[in-house]
């Protein structure tokens, strides 16, 4: 779909979005009902990605009833190859508060919320509160780079940046209290609540995170190599690491090169690691070719969650932000 035809979807659906929300509730923005005629009031949130939504039900904590909080992202899809569909519009349109990365993945949403039917929904943009913090994508040595003509265009737009904010737990405790703060100022009733709420997440933030800098101060080995897209950057820089692999976080390539495959092969011969990594959605190919290319055809394959696609039935399931970087830092400390 071009862009110009997004546009027009996302102004056509969100204007029936308002329509809805004005015969629904009329003018005065009163409570609407639910199916079974019940009054719904409880805040609205709508969140992109997983990240996100779990952020702000581990703050809600036992206020997560009082709260509509619902994620966009919930099928599988990462944020690069997402496009709303018309309900995920009508959600934003008429919701109270609407949480995204605020990367190059997610230019439809200026256009959805200046259609938005609520004037008054607090938007909170991730990239925007890490700041200066945000990273420029890195072509790193040996990695394949996207076609030239792509290179060109992104250059005359300026800098696209890392959008993977959320892998780094520094970055998630900056975040968490911001979202925090919204919460508060949304619902002030429950201010001080949520306020604990941050405290005790909090506490558990930085317990991982001195668990994983602990890791790294005593790895001999202190390079990763990924037969794989690599969203890891900020990741890895918290915590005074390197990093090879065979294309950038944001990369929409899938087939790597022969001279990527060699490059990324030698290094696996000088580093003598245990594992070469992907994420979690990845076939694992380009990592077991660099592997039959290396002399160490003993190395492992082994997976580390980007938390990208998580899916609505993983979620119900049980899953968290924390677990699943504590998942990780189980799968760094076997085989550093």
């Amino acid at each position: 779909m071009s862009k110009f035809s997004i546009k027009r979807f996302i102004a056509a659906v969100t204007a029936t979005a308002s329509l809805l929300c004005f015969s629904a509730c009329g003018s005065d923005g009163s409570s609407g009902s639910s199916a079974s005629g019940a009054k719904t009031n409880g805040k609205k949130i709508v969140c992109t990605i997983f990240p996100e939504y779990d952020w702000v039900k581990q703050i809600a904590g036992s206020n997560e009833g009082g709260l509509d909080i619902s994620c966009l992202m919930e099928n599988g899809t990462d944020l690069h190859s997402y496009q709303p569909t018309a309900d995920d519009l009508m959600k934003i349109s008429g919701c109270d508060m609407f949480i995204y990365v605020g990367g190059e993945s997610d230019g439809w949403v200026k256009d959805a919320l200046k259609n938005a039917s609520n004037k008054n929904m607090k938007v909170v943009e991730l990239m925007e509160i890490i700041g200066d913090d945000a990273k420029e994508e890195e072509l790193k040595e040996g990695m394949q780079g996207e076609e030239e003509e792509e290179e060109d265009e992104d250059e005359e737009e300026g800098p696209e940046y890392d959008e993977h904010v959320w892998l780094s737990l520094k970055n998630a405790k900056k975040i968490c209290g911001k979202l925090t703060d919204e919460l508060c100022a949304l619902d002030p009733d429950r201010a001080e609540s949520y306020k604990s709420g941050l405290s005790a997440y909090s506490e558990k933030i930085d317990a991982l995170d001195k668990d994983y800098s602990d890791l790294f101060k005593s790895a001999s080995n202190k390079t990763l190599i990924f037969g794989d897209r690599f969203p890891f950057r900020y990741f890895v820089e918290d915590y005074g690491l390197d990093y090879y692999a065979a294309f950038i976080g944001c990369s929409a390539e899938t087939e790597a090169s022969f001279q990527t495959v060699t490059f990324l092969a030698e290094k696996l011969n000088s580093l003598n690691p245990k594992a070469i990594y992907t994420i979690e959605s990845s076939d694992g190919k380009i990592a077991k070719a660099i592997i039959e290319a290396s002399e160490h055809k003993d190395c492992k394959v082994c997976v580390l969650n980007s938390l990208q696609s998580i899916t609505k039935a993983q979620t119900e399931a049980g899953a968290a932000y924390l677990d699943i970087m504590r998942s990780n830092y189980e799968v760094l400390k076997e085989n550093l």
